[in-house]
């Protein structure tokens, strides 16, 4: 059997770091239960991480990776530019469903500070630039400009990454109940209600002009 390279070793250690957190809680990452976990020696995760904050870093990175993933099909399967929107706000609360590890970790900077690591830092603002590129083309197709593209991504970032944090950390299901029932449901309505402001919004202002 061929030695396993150092790609795989490093990729196992950060299998078992993600399965840990969605096991046991970020509180009990240590590098010594990833070592065991991974089934490598106590001292393996420090070739690849030197501290357990590099780990989280990874951990980060590889999270917003997915969800530039999932962002840019979405966009890419839309047929109007409200349509992008739409299907994004459901890329992004399905994927925070999904991968909640990762989605825990990649918006803490008391866990993580992405300026220290850049490789994370280039994959989060490279996940980050479809939301002022949607608002930009909504303005192009009528939205008002200005609210400002700044506030408007703010806006719609807010609404659609609270909707997730509530959904899979906050009290949403318990306090609505149809929410914990059906959830995928929940989530295109979440989704579709935002595409609907947008669009009424972009209605008025054409009955201005």
């Amino acid at each position: 059997m061929a030695p396993e390279n150092k790609d795989d070793l490093r990729e196992r250690v950060l299998r078992a770091s993600v399965s840990l957190i969605e096991e046991e809680g970020l509180a009990n990452l240590s590098m010594r239960e990833v070592a065991r976990r991974a089934g490598v020696s106590h001292q393996a995760p420090y070739h690849y991480f030197p501290d357990r904050e590099s780990i989280l870093a990874a951990v980060a990175e590889r999270g917003f990776d997915l969800l530039n993933e999932r962002l840019t099909r979405a966009r890419s399967e839309a047929d109007s530019t409200t349509d992008a929107v739409e299907r994004a706000a459901i890329a992004y609360v399905t994927f925070a469903c999904d991968y909640p590890a990762h989605f825990r970790i990649m918006f803490r900077p008391e866990l993580v500070t992405l300026a220290n690591h850049h490789e994370a830092d280039c994959c989060a603002d490279t996940a980050f630039k479809h939301v002022p590129e949607m608002v930009i083309e909504c303005m192009k197709a009528g939205f008002p400009e200005s609210i400002g593209v700044e506030t408007m991504s703010a806006f719609l970032w807010s609404v659609v990454h609270g909707f997730a944090c509530l959904l899979i950390d906050g009290p949403l299901c318990e306090k609505v109940p149809d929410v914990e029932q059906n959830r995928e449901k929940a989530i295109r309505d979440l989704a579709h209600a935002t595409r609907r402001m947008i669009d009424a919004t972009i209605e008025v202002e054409k009955l201005k002009r």
